[in-house]
């Protein structure tokens, strides 16, 4: 009886757990004619029209079934044609594996840089660019304005980002964090460039946002999310600048600079020395 007690309790333990597990992927209505589309840790929105679908981001990056199941999920919703696909900036974690939409008839679009680094590249499993953006690009369908909006150089120097007026509702991809240190060493990224495309962003008129990666708790980020990360960045510079001075970058830096006013945000412990790195660059070397 003991062995047999002992085995149902490890089951619904088990049980229990993948209750508690996520699924691996899924859709949620945001407004009208908005839907959000995760798959794993990715996210991508979706707009769907009468006249056709606005999708962003395949998010396939070494998983093609991500893709067919996005196209699978907009299915269920509309048999509308898929006519765009935007491209939030040109890393391949989230534009990757875009055939399928090509293949549905989807007008690629995304930034001019990010068209020319992808031309550069020629990652086989990323589709090249149809139409390039520069600074602004309204796209009109089905009676549904999207607008496409260069905030400057951030975490790439091609981001864009996707604002619904009607909705006030904005998608943003790796550029804006949430109650988040920055990811590692801020790869790929451009300060104080940085700074300035935060201000840009907070100025655009949108009330709720969505982001690549989830936000805690699945939550929309608001415009003082977007101020308190710009907050860290800043923060962040000046105990980099005052350790450079002393002659600390980078090692003793990455050791010693400590935001105590951060240790709750995620990924405080495992990329704050990496964060550090990133700013002894310029404050100790002069270069990014």
């Amino acid at each position: 009886m003991r062995i047999i007690l002992a085995g149902a309790a490890l089951l619904l333990a088990a049980v229990s757990a993948a209750a508690q597990q996520p699924p691996l992927f899924e859709t949620r209505k945001l407004a009208d004619n908005a839907y959000l589309f995760r798959y794993g840790g990715h996210q991508a929105l979706f707009v769907v029209t009468p006249e056709g679908v606005i999708a962003t981001d395949p998010i396939a990056y070494l998983r093609p079934q991500a893709a067919t199941t996005y196209i699978a999920e907009i299915r269920k919703i509309t048999q509308a044609p898929i006519k765009y696909l935007v491209y939030s900036h040109h890393h391949y974690d989230h534009i990757a594996g875009g055939k399928p939409f090509k293949d549905a008839g989807a007008i690629v679009v995304a930034h001019r840089n990010a068209k020319a680094r992808l031309e550069a590249l020629r990652n086989p499993d990323v589709v090249i660019p149809d139409e390039a953006v520069d600074d602004f690009r309204a796209i009109e369908l089905g009676g549904v304005r999207v607008e496409l909006h260069f905030t400057g150089r951030n975490h790439s120097d091609n981001s864009l980002l996707v604002l619904l007026p009607k909705d006030k509702l904005a998608f943003t991809v790796d550029y804006v964090a949430v109650e988040s240190v920055g990811f590692r060493d801020f790869p790929d990224g451009f300060f104080p460039d940085w700074f300035e495309s935060l201000d840009r962003t907070v100025a655009l008129n949108w009330e709720r946002m969505i982001g690549g990666h989830p936000f805690p708790g699945g939550r929309y980020a608001t415009k003082d999310d977007v101020r308190a990360y710009k907050q860290y960045l800043f923060d962040l510079s000046d105990a980099v600048k005052a350790a450079a001075a002393a002659g600390k970058c980078w090692d003793a830096a990455m050791v010693e600079v400590k935001l105590p006013k951060y240790e709750k945000w995620a990924n405080y412990e495992r990329y704050l020395p990496m964060n550090v790195e990133k700013f002894c660059n310029y404050w100790g070397r002069g270069y990014w």
